[in-house]
């Protein structure tokens, strides 16, 4: 949903917004009940939109469905044997994935329809970093998936004398993670917690950081790390997939995901070692071009021309594209 300003409901926008200017595009939880005039299905999603797609397959055979796999479905619903989710990728006639390491997550016969887009975001100008500390920033909201707990338990574990600031933005979906973060703000000034932002101020906070943490157990293809990359801003990750997938098999900021051991020697290295910073800001640009909007534009633009092409009913100028979210 809107209110969530998450990377499901900012992709679901950031396409509309590319396909707009060719078809109407309507954006929504559910399927509408007269889905006459969608000539195209995008349905973020394989499990929670599993009956939006089983509905317009049933209604429109004939017609394209497209699905976008996030972090869930790949490493958690569809490991854990989903049937709504298996049925999703049985159903659609082409499957997106938002980072090449997700690939290897498909049996053959899913991965013959699938296709890589990496998502998107303009470059903003380097920031400007705080001289007294170190600021390293933690977007997204505390639950599960994110492991909030290994950035906390590893901040506490570097040395007194450490310029190093954990800010983290984002609500806590769970109320261990929201005491955990008061009580380290609490007793330490060296951890911020500012809650959940607006998009553009958090993208704002980012950029004027002097690099980005994110220490989750499962990504489909992170948001933050694109908006990260493009305005100049390193990348320490959790040794993942979906981070992998992003950043390439080289990268040299991985840590085991859940060692908040290896992850404190980590950010104590990149805040003290000038020259392994400038290196990954070096990994990180060359990474950059990736996720430059007008190349996920060229390529949602030729996925949907592709799957109407495909179509038995031919694409014309009044088709639809209509994108379902969860």
């Amino acid at each position: 949903m809107r209110e969530a300003n998450n990377g499901n409901w900012r992709t679901a926008q950031r396409w509309a917004r590319f396909l707009r200017p060719r078809f109407p595009v309507a954006i929504a939880r559910a399927l509408a009940a007269d889905t006459a005039s969608a000539q195209c299905l995008i349905a973020l999603h394989a499990r929670r939109s599993a009956d939006a797609i089983a509905q317009f397959a049933a209604e429109h055979e004939d017609r394209p469905r497209i699905v976008v796999l996030t972090g869930t479905d790949l490493y958690r619903d569809l490991a854990d044997g989903s049937r709504e989710a298996q049925r999703s990728l049985d159903l659609a006639t082409h499957l997106v994935v938002l980072q090449t390491a997700a690939l290897d997550a498909l049996d053959a016969r899913h991965r013959a329809k699938a296709r890589v887009i990496f998502q998107s975001a303009p470059a903003l100008a380097p920031g400007h970093p705080r001289r007294t500390t170190f600021d390293v920033i933690f977007v997204g909201h505390m639950r599960a998936e994110k492991d909030p707990l290994t950035p906390m338990r590893a901040l506490q574990r570097l040395p007194a004398s450490s310029r190093l600031r954990l800010v983290q933005v984002g609500d806590a979906l769970e109320a261990k993670y929201a005491q955990a973060a008061r009580e380290l703000e609490a007793m330490s000034s060296r951890y911020q917690w500012l809650r959940a932002l607006p998009h553009a101020a958090t993208r704002q906070r980012i950029r004027h950081s002097r690099a980005l943490l994110i220490s989750s157990v499962m990504e489909g293809g992170a948001n933050v790390v694109v908006e990260a990359v493009t305005c100049g801003v390193p990348v320490i990750a959790s040794r993942i997939s979906g981070n992998i997938g992003m950043l390439g098999k080289d990268y040299e900021a991985y840590f085991t995901a859940g060692d908040d051991r290896e992850l404190a020697r980590l950010l104590e290295r990149i805040s003290v070692d000038s020259a392994f910073l400038a290196r990954l800001r070096m990994q990180c640009a060359a990474r950059a071009p990736l996720f430059e909007p007008a190349r996920e534009r060229s390529e949602v633009d030729r996925l949907v021309d592709d799957a109407l092409r495909a179509a038995t009913r031919p694409s014309t100028a009044e088709s639809t594209a209509c994108a379902a979210r969860s």
